[in-house]
């Protein structure tokens, strides 16, 4: 983890090794099985997944998001964290590769994770993520020696590589991971507990045990979801995770985004009425 404290820090100050694009800026680079390094760079390698990758991937391969994390996923420990987060596990092999690469490439390729859709650009938030004029988030090029897609002749944008990798989807729900993440409530220095932060893992990563949780707790006799979300997060991870998004909002932020079922809040406001009149 200090590592990526320390490539952040250093792209963010070193303009020069780091220049900053924007949309409009050109690069030449094309991955093709007839490079010479090609599917080296998928080992060996830390690959941080966001919700909407484990959606994809888990889907792809036709398994629970249990089993998913279980088989493919890290999660490592670092006290410093405001939130859990989740690596994408290499094989225990010589070349530690990647559990999805094969001799033709990514097996996976049509559901890979945002960060190979991306490779080789890079996203960067200067004072994490606070935006204005000048702290604007920038592109950057992760030229490293082994990868020799930088001597090909294709060239194109930065808004042209997005658009080709697909990329759009994944930012979407990528801005409601963000908004999570850099939550005004981890800049004014609160910490999740043991259990919101179970809760923020089962939301954002285990989404079939949060789906779970909704229908077989008493959590809709609890909280007023209108009948047409109830339908659609049965079966749609996607809406299911927005749903969560709103519910992390509530009950881990402390924020006005969940409405309690009236029934459910007069026997609270009477039990609390009761505890008064005791004392």
């Amino acid at each position: 983890m200090k590592e990526i404290e320390n490539l952040k820090e250093a792209i963010l100050k070193d303009e020069k090794e780091y220049p900053r694009m924007d949309l409009d800026t050109k690069f030449k680079f094309r991955c093709h099985p007839g490079v010479p390094c090609f599917n080296e760079c998928c080992a060996d390698v830390n690959i941080f997944l966001t919700p909407y990758d484990v959606i994809r991937l888990k889907n792809a391969l036709g398994i629970s998001s249990q089993e998913f994390l279980s088989k493919y996923t890290l999660a490592p420990f670092d006290k410093n964290l405001n939130y859990p987060v989740i690596l994408l596990a290499m094989q225990e092999n010589e070349s530690k590769s990647c559990h999805f690469v094969g001799d033709s490439g990514c097996t996976v390729y049509a559901d890979r994770p945002w960060a190979c859709r991306m490779y080789p650009l890079g996203l960067a938030s200067p004072r994490d993520g606070i935006t204005g004029p000048l702290q604007k988030e920038f592109y950057f090029l992760l030229q490293e020696p082994v990868c020799k897609g930088f001597s090909e002749d294709k060239e194109q944008t930065v808004a042209q590589w997005l658009d080709n990798e697909g990329i759009d989807d994944y930012s979407e729900m990528g801005e409601l991971f963000k908004n999570l993440t850099l939550h005004s409530f981890f800049d004014k220095g609160g910490k999740l507990d043991p259990g919101r932060m179970e809760m923020f893992f089962t939301v954002c990563y285990n989404i079939d045990k949060f789906r779970e949780f909704v229908f077989e707790s008493t959590f809709l006799q609890k909280f007023d979801v209108d009948d047409a979300l109830i339908e659609k997060i049965k079966t749609d991870d996607v809406e299911l995770f927005k749903f969560g998004c709103q519910w992390l909002r509530f009950a881990a932020f402390g924020e006005d985004t969940m409405k309690v079922d009236s029934t459910v809040a007069n026997t609270k406001l009477a039990e609390l009425k009761a505890k008064q009149k005791l004392k």
